[in-house]
């Protein structure tokens, strides 16, 4: 057989299972208590914050890696106190993210480590549609 290079894989995806329900969980109330004031309690936008759900939210992030997101989250917000929160803080709202976006949850963890977040997509729609 010939050997499988990383290329030739499948790149991981938001649609593979990056997160675990109980993180989701975790990180719904540090989205209630820090980001729902701009993003809104449903996750769909304010006046001055993009929605984190939903087509448009989608299409700004497809092709990008859940460590831009990350990255993004992590250096500017909350905009009040941007950086406040910890790396594992902003893992556990990216899976509440992921959740409220009705991608599926899996077996492991969002890690807090940016590099490892850079190689899972954020694919629009699912690989295979």
């Amino acid at each position: 057989g010939t050997p499988v290079t990383a290329s030739a894989q499948e790149a991981k995806s938001q649609w593979d299972g990056v997160y675990t329900a109980e993180q989701g969980k975790r990180g719904e109330p540090v989205y209630r208590e820090r980001c729902a004031n701009c993003h809104g309690p449903d996750l769909t936008g304010g006046e001055m914050a993009p929605g984190l759900t939903g087509g448009e939210f989608a299409a700004n992030w497809n092709d990008l890696s859940l460590g831009d997101l990350f990255e993004r989250m992590r250096i500017s917000m909350p905009q009040d106190n941007p950086g406040s929160l910890s790396r594992a803080q902003n893992a556990d709202v990216l899976a509440f993210i992921l959740q409220k976006g009705g991608y599926p949850a899996g077996e492991m963890e969002l890690p807090g480590q940016t590099d490892v977040l850079n190689e899972i997509k954020f694919l629009a729609t699912k690989p295979g549609q």
